[in-house]
Order: C-alpha cells, then sequence, then structure tokens
C-alpha cells in the first residue's frame, strides 16, 4: 500500500523541511512591511476546510502560531478558546462552500469579530499552495486592512432567508412535476394543453385525476371543466381521446403523487413561514405613504397584486411585509409581491450596511465594472455574480416591457439605446435605487406616466441638438 503523502503542516511540524525552505517560508510571512499601517493588531486567519481547519496568529502570541483544528464542535471551541488565549479579537476566513458556516457561528457566540471575506480578493496572488501559507496570508491581509468583510444579515433574517429559499425550491420541483404531467398526457395523445392553457389548474388536475381513476369517456372528463375556462366541453373532449398506454399511466401516477408532496410540503413552509413572520417585530417608517397619497393606478396594482394567487402563500404575505419592512414595496411598478419577500428574506429592511445607494448597486453586481487607462475606459468586464436580489430585479425590469407608466418609458428605452442584456442591467440598477430610497430615506415613489417620460426625453435631446447647432454656427429652425 502505498505511503500518504505529508502535508506541509506536518512536514514543518516534524523538520522536515530544509533550512533554504524554511527560512524562505519565515521571511514571507513573519517581515513586516513598513508600507503598510497595521489596521487589526489582534489578527487571526484561518484556512478553512472540510475535514480541519488551520488557524494562523502572530508568531509572538504563542509557540506554535500555526495549528490545525478538527471540524467538530468541540475541537471549533477549542479553537476559539486558543485564540482568545493569544489575544486575538478579529478573525478572517474565507467563503468556502458552506464549511465556514459553523466556524463563523461558533467565533461569533464566542465575541470574536469575523471577517467573512471572498476568495476573489486573494486567489490573483501566486504562492501559497498549502493550508498553512494559505492561513498566513490570510492574516497578514487582515492585519493591514486589505480584506473586506463580507455582508452577512442578522440571525433573525437568516431564518426567514431559509425558509424562502426551501420555499422557492419546493415550488421549482413542483414546476417540472407539472413538466412531466405535460409530457406523459402527451405520448398518450392527451392533448390536454391546447385546450386549457394551464394543466396545473382545476380544470386540469380535476380531469388528470378523473383518468387515473379509470375514467375514459372523453364527454364525462369534459363536465368536470371549471365554469371560468374559455374552452367549450366539445373542445375538450376532442382533446381527450388517448391511447392509455399502462405504463405511461403507471408513470402519470407516479408524477401526480409527486406533485401533490410537493404542494403538501408548500402548504407546512407556509405555515412555519407566517408563524415566524408574526413573532419579527415591526419597522417604523421613515417616511409613511398614506393611501390617499397613492395614484389611482397604484391602488389598482396594490389590490390586484392580493387577489394573485399563483405560487404566492396562502397567508397575506403583503401586509406582513409592509409591516416588517415600514413601506410597501409594491408601489414601484415591476416590484411585485415575490420580488419585496426576496429583497427582506436576502437582506432585510435595515439597509445601513450600505452608505449610499451607489454602494447598494455595487454590492448587487448592477454596475459596470470598467478598466480605465488615462482617464479612457478600455475594456468593461462582467463580473459573474448569482445575487438572489439583483435577479429578482433584473426580472421585475424585464415585467415592464409593456407597462404603461415612466419605468416602463425608461426601460423600453434603456433597451433601445444599449445592446443585449445591458438594457435590463440598467433598469435593475434604477430599480435598486428606488428600493434603497425607500427603505432608508421614505421617500415615495409616484409614478409620472410614460407620457412625462418622453415629454422629458424630448426634452433633452432637443437642448443637446441645439447646443451641437450653436457649436458648429448654426441655428434650429423649427418646420412651420
Amino acid at each position: 500500500m502505498a505511503k500518504a503523502r505529508k502535508s506541509t503542516f506536518e512536514r514543518l511540524q516534524k523538520g522536515q523541511l530544509n533550512r533554504q525552505q524554511r527560512k524562505e517560508l519565515q521571511r514571507k510571512f513573519d517581515a513586516d512591511s513598513p508600507e503598510l499601517d497595521v489596521k487589526h493588531p489582534h489578527a487571526a486567519g484561518i484556512d478553512v476546510g472540510g475535514a480541519s481547519h488551520f488557524v494562523s496568529v502572530p508568531p509572538n502570541r504563542d509557540e506554535m502560531p500555526v495549528r490545525e483544528f478538527g471540524s467538530w464542535t468541540e475541537d471549533l471551541r477549542c479553537m476559539a478558546r486558543w485564540l482568545k488565549a493569544c489575544g486575538m479579537e478579529t478573525v478572517a476566513l474565507q467563503s468556502t462552500g458552506v464549511y465556514w458556516i459553523p466556524v463563523y457561528d461558533v467565533l461569533e457566540g464566542e465575541g470574536l469579530e469575523v471577517y467573512l471575506v471572498n476568495a476573489r480578493g486573494t486567489k490573483n496572488l501566486p504562492g501559497r499552495k498549502s493550508d498553512v501559507q494559505e492561513c498566513q496570508w490570510l492574516r497578514k491581509l487582515h492585519t493591514y486592512g486589505l480584506l473586506h468583510k463580507s455582508f452577512r444579515p442578522p440571525e433573525q433574517i437568516r431564518m426567514v432567508r431559509t425558509l424562502w429559499r426551501l420555499r422557492d425550491r419546493v415550488v421549482k420541483d413542483a414546476g417540472r412535476a407539472v413538466q412531466q404531467i405535460q409530457k406523459a398526457l402527451r405520448q398518450m395523445n392527451v392533448q390536454l394543453s391546447n385546450a386549457i392553457s394551464d394543466v396545473s389548474g382545476v380544470t386540469g388536475m380535476n380531469i388528470v385525476r378523473a383518468i387515473l381513476r379509470g375514467e375514459r369517456n372523453p364527454y364525462q372528463l369534459a363536465k368536470l371543466r371549471d365554469p371560468r375556462i374559455q374552452a367549450s366541453e366539445e373542445e375538450i373532449a376532442r382533446c381527450r381521446e388517448g391511447n392509455w398506454q399502462p405504463d405511461l399511466l403507471f408513470e402519470l401516477q407516479q408524477v401526480m403523487d409527486a406533485y401533490d408532496f410537493y404542494r403538501r410540503q408548500l402548504g407546512i413552509i407556509d405555515k412555519q413561514l407566517e408563524e415566524y413572520l408574526a413573532t419579527l417585530p415591526a419597522r417604523e417608517p421613515v417616511g409613511k405613504v398614506e393611501p390617499a397619497q397613492l395614484t389611482a393606478k397604484q391602488r389598482k396594482k396594490l389590490k390586484a397584486s392580493r387577489k394573485s394567487k399563483d405560487n404566492r402563500p396562502a397567508f397575506d404575505l403583503g401586509a406582513e411585509l409592509t409591516r416588517l419592512m415600514g413601506v410597501d414595496l409594491r408601489i414601484i411598478d415591476g416590484i411585485d409581491l415575490m420580488t419585496a419577500q426576496t429583497i427582506y428574506s436576502e437582506v432585510g429592511a435595515d439597509l445601513s450596511a450600505w452608505p449610499t445607494e451607489a454602494a447598494w448597486a455595487s454590492w448587487l453586481e448592477l454596475v459596470p465594472r470598467n478598466d480605465i487607462t488615462g482617464g479612457k475606459v478600455i475594456k468593461q468586464k462582467k463580473r459573474p455574480s448569482n445575487n438572489r436580489v439583483a435577479t429578482a430585479l433584473r426580472n421585475a425590469a424585464e415585467s415592464l416591457y409593456r407597462s404603461d407608466s415612466y419605468l416602463g418609458a425608461r426601460y423600453r428605452h434603456f433597451t433601445g439605446r444599449l445592446e443585449g442584456l445591458k438594457g435590463v442591467k440598467a433598469m435593475a440598477h434604477y430599480l435598486a435605487c428606488l428600493v434603497y430610497r425607500l427603505l432608508t430615506k421614505g421617500q415615495a415613489w409616484v409614478d409620472r406616466g410614460a407620457a412625462y417620460y418622453e415629454n422629458k426625453r424630448q426634452q433633452r435631446e432637443m437642448v443637446h441638438l441645439q447646443k451641437r447647432a450653436a457649436a458648429a454656427g448654426m441655428k434650429l429652425v423649427p418646420i412651420t
């Protein structure tokens, strides 16, 4: 059996590195830099792993400045006690998968300030191919204040986020089950989706369940239609004549069982979410918008959103969000109930972590990343991001395509002037700024209509043309 290769940490402990290698490592990680100011003199660095964590403290704090701790809870507590015994006050660790979460929770519970940093800020530097070197390098960068602390919402918001993300996964699983139902029906030549728009609706589910109970008469199946559906019984009956293959009927039964299970899970999650949101304190609004101040279009939009039931919780989530956030974000055209809940579950109602709306938009990755040389933009980089708030705002921006509102006109102007998805990103950036103003300054958004935006745009274009004509020594003359 081949002998397991020893890690650099084990070789350091047993003195198996030669003298030149030890001197080089010592020079790299223990030398002070006269060009940098020490921001965190009592700083430690942790390289997080799945099985163990490597922790580094300054060399003058302990005989063994680098130690390895296991990933179980007792070892994490031993790590916290050792850091406090060494006089550490702040700790830097990278957000590696989900391995960092138990470390973060234990250290935070022991009173240490934890800096959760993005590995993107350190990965492009050469060297540090071992866990020991990585934790030492993190400590040095954090000591000189070169690492930025990532945002992590409070514990109350994290619990809401867990429930909402779980609900989102269950909704997607239910959607995939509906697709499998449609596939099985089409294979049996039951063209149900041609007669009704939503197979998962009342009519579709009644017909599918009747088929599974053994009903084969197309006219008996057509009588199960809901009175509100537009398709006639005759049209539905013509789409119900199938070949009824046993294997496909078995598949349809299995998929229906899975769909019913997901729907039951959604009910349980919604009940848990309602009970937990009821325990959270209400937030005093910064600037309250009274119903009388809302326009007729905004009141109509809020009334319609309360009646809509598409994949929304069974309880009045809109009222809860208004109480918790201090403002109803749905007055902004394009932002619906699900978008508002995503914003609250990811960041909460307190946006004080971002001092300006520009910082808020930058965290959402809704601003361009420009490489500037000599005062000129030579390259615009697109940084990958899976920020759920930014994704929700992009979807909200795309929903404004046919909106007869100020924001709808602005979105159409952006997408007409900018190529690709840049117009969607620009509109999502504007929506993010509106959300920031509502939650921090209480500025009420009042829709002024698409005509107002078009009028202002034409005025700006006219001023621009007049300046260009004046620079060329000419004058614009209107056509009479």
